[in-house]
């Protein structure tokens, strides 16, 4: 699986896309591969959500032991995917980075625990791949403020849709959290 990594914690991995008349194909889980970029955890479970155009999930989290690393893709359509450092003591503690997904692009995105994640549909709808480490747990869900002014991120719209739950996450400083770096 041929890839190339552009950043550190969390990576964007660009996989090889092989095109042609066809349509195209391209790696998206590869365990070898990954364990040489440093990547070991097993995935152990796969979630998929459907978003229409606007809607913004997150930004998300689980506490430890149950903090989830995530690879994420998106399989149809856009996303500004965006990730958040919330472990204490980390020199990007509260920083923020995004990175367009797209169904062709062969861009993924691994976010390790200590990461906030969450994405904003640009397209139309898209369909969007989290493989996680950890397995789904209600009692370690947490979450952030999509708009909480001290972590200032771009998200490009003023207005998204957004859950219930969502629109009710504390900032980051008033978050349950227990990532130390």
């Amino acid at each position: 699986m041929p890839f190339t990594i552009q950043a550190n914690e969390p990576m964007l991995i660009i996989s090889k896309v092989f095109e042609d008349d066809r349509g195209y194909f391209f790696e998206t889980y590869k365990k070898t591969d990954f364990e040489k970029i440093g990547i070991k955890e097993d995935f152990v479970q796969d979630n998929l959500s459907y978003s229409v155009q606007g809607v913004l999930r997150g930004l998300h989290y689980q506490m430890d032991p149950a903090a989830q690393g995530k690879l994420v893709m998106c399989l149809k359509g856009k996303v500004l995917d965006v990730t958040v450092d919330i472990r204490k003591g980390s020199p990007s503690y509260g920083k923020w980075r995004a990175d367009v997904l797209t169904e062709k692009s062969g861009h993924m995105l691994y976010v390790p625990p200590g990461f906030a994640h969450g994405f904003l549909t640009l397209s139309k709808s898209a369909i969007f791949l989290y493989k996680c480490t950890k397995e789904y747990n209600p009692d370690a869900d947490r979450g952030i403020i999509w708009n909480d002014p001290e972590i200032g991120v771009d998200w490009q719209i003023k207005k998204p849709i957004l859950s219930l739950k969502d629109q009710k996450h504390p900032t980051l400083k008033d978050a349950d959290n227990n990532f130390i770096y």
